[in-house]
């Protein structure tokens, strides 16, 4: 009783850490679950035009801040005979490009590739709103901005609605008089920001202007768009300033929270910045492996992925035996499919992913049948174990390299790989089942060497599956879910499946005898 406690503790232990781990990298890191799974890099490249007087130049340009529901792949930064320096502030980062002299036109690029993430949207305790300030109106604008407030404050019931009202107001079709004042015939939609965040801070309620870029595929020269984001209920809430939708529209990367400016040029004049962006498909795993890499994530720094290419391509392959392993499990324990040996299937699968399915059992089957029959004439001339098993062993080398030999004069690629196959353990099956001829004929023989070869095309169908091979290699946390299953079938001593069905035929004869 006390063997069994500790056994499912054991299991209950290593499913616990297989599993939890698993979720963790699909989770928290973002490890997909299919090698399917992929995700669109946006690159963006901002240009910067502007015209230098023959002073000294320095261009000051604000950069996308890194928050959490994007991933940053790469950045480049380039200009010709500019010094360069990326700076950070509270206000956010920045780039700037400085020279001490410099004349005519001027051109600067930013270029930016990333993808969107899907992180739980949690406050930033640091980013807390300060008092908003009372703006200055003359006492006209004054008169219509206090009407306008009191109309819009008797139509809503919270602050969200309140400014939802307002948007909804300021882009009416039939402007009332107060309006048309506060928004005069020459506004822009940079002042309709201004405004809107102004007459929000005359109700007592932080708001800042928020720039952002709309993603879309194969857009050039375009242009940030301004939104508002209004702190309510502890969390800052963003609008759009034209419909008072609440909330990021999809595709859109947020480039700048505040009111500083997104580019000043020191020494030039007649400067603009335009965007242009594009769109390519990659798979989702690698970003992530190459994103927690960047990160120095401690299950990721200490993993497979650490590894050179040569000996992660090694493990790729060796990951799949314990597949291998829990199939031959299955077979044997519930199925009661008789194998030769334990291993053989598990090796035979193995040989078979390199060489094909038929092309590899064919080169098994030949070299099987043909080593058996040189090994019961070897059996005739009475010789010691040890030297018969050494001579077979040589003999299936000798019939390995005639394959290879005779293939690759016929022009069969494919053949060639029959060197994958286990020499040692074919040459030791051959003489297991030349004994097992001897002992309990050739019926018992074609049923554990059927049931050797059936177990290992089964491990091999699985073993080749495409999503199982990515979930081995990139969760090799499933090993442990592996060998907590095949300790609990190590515990069952039922009928087989073979069996149920021998005792099936037993009990229908039994039923007839008694009628």
């Amino acid at each position: 009783m006390h063997t069994n406690l500790r056994l499912y503790f054991i299991v209950i232990l290593l499913l616990g850490m297989g599993i939890g781990l698993i979720l963790y990298k699909h989770f928290a890191l973002g490890f997909p679950l299919s090698p399917d799974d992929k995700k669109p890099v946006w690159t963006i490249e901002a240009k910067i035009d502007f015209v230098a007087r023959g002073a000294p130049i320095i261009v000051s340009f604000a950069l996308p801040p890194k928050t959490s529901d994007i991933a940053i792949v790469e950045e480049d930064f380039a200009s010709p005979d500019y010094g360069f320096s990326e700076l950070v502030s509270p206000t956010g980062r920045r780039a700037q490009w400085s020279k001490r002299t410099a004349a005519g036109p001027q051109t600067a690029y930013y270029r930016l590739s990333m993808y969107e993430t899907d992180p739980a949207s949690e406050t930033d305790p640091a980013d807390l709103p300060s008092e908003p300030e009372k703006p200055e109106f003359d006492e006209v604008l004054n008169t219509a901005a206090t009407t306008l407030l009191d109309q819009v404050r008797s139509r809503s019931a919270n602050t969200e609605t309140f400014t939802r009202e307002l948007i909804a107001t300021l882009n009416s079709n039939a402007p009332s008089q107060n309006q048309s004042l506060l928004l005069n015939e020459h506004s822009n939609e940079e002042y309709k920001t201004h405004l809107i965040i102004n007459l929000l801070a005359l109700e007592g309620i932080s708001a800042r202007i928020v720039r952002g870029l709309y993603l879309k595929d194969g857009r050039r020269r375009q242009t940030l768009t301004n939104f508002v984001e209004v702190y309510i209920g502890g969390q800052w809430l963003l609008f759009n300033q034209n419909s008072g939708e609440i909330g990021k529209p999809k595709n859109f990367l947020i480039w700048q929270r505040g009111d500083q400016s997104l580019l000043d040029v020191v020494g030039g004049k007649n400067s603009q910045i335009s965007f242009s962006i594009i769109k390519n498909i990659h798979s989702t795993r690698n970003l992530v492996v190459r994103d927690s890499m960047n990160k120095q994530a401690g299950i990721i720094d200490f993993s497979i992925y650490s590894l050179p290419i040569e000996q992660q391509n090694a493990f790729k392959m060796i990951l799949l035996l314990p597949i291998g392993a829990l199939i031959v499990v299955i077979m044997r324990l519930l199925i009661g499919i008789r194998t030769s040996g334990t291993f053989m299937p598990i090796l035979i699968a193995l040989a078979l992913i390199q060489t094909t399915l038929l092309t590899g059992i064919l080169i098994f089957l030949t070299v099987v049948g043909t080593g058996l029959l040189i090994r019961s004439y070897l059996s005739r001339l009475n010789l010691l174990f040890v030297a018969r098993i050494s001579a077979v062993i040589i003999v299936v080398i000798a019939i390995i390299a005639s394959i290879s030999i005779i293939s690759n004069k016929l022009g069969l690629d494919q053949a060639l790989t029959v060197t994958f196959f286990p020499m040692i353990i074919l040459s030791w099956t051959i003489e297991r089942m030349s004994v097992l001829w001897e002992e309990d004929g050739p019926r018992e023989v074609f049923i554990q060497g059927g049931g050797s070869l059936l177990t290992a095309v089964i491990a091999y169908l699985f073993m080749t599956n495409r999503t199982i091979e990515y979930l081995t290699f990139n969760f090799p946390e499933l090993m442990l879910v592996n060998l907590a299953l095949i300790l609990i079938l190590g515990q069952y001593t039922g009928y087989r499946l073979s069996e149920l069905y021998r005792f099936h035929a037993l009990e229908r004869r039994n039923v007839s005898g008694k009628r």
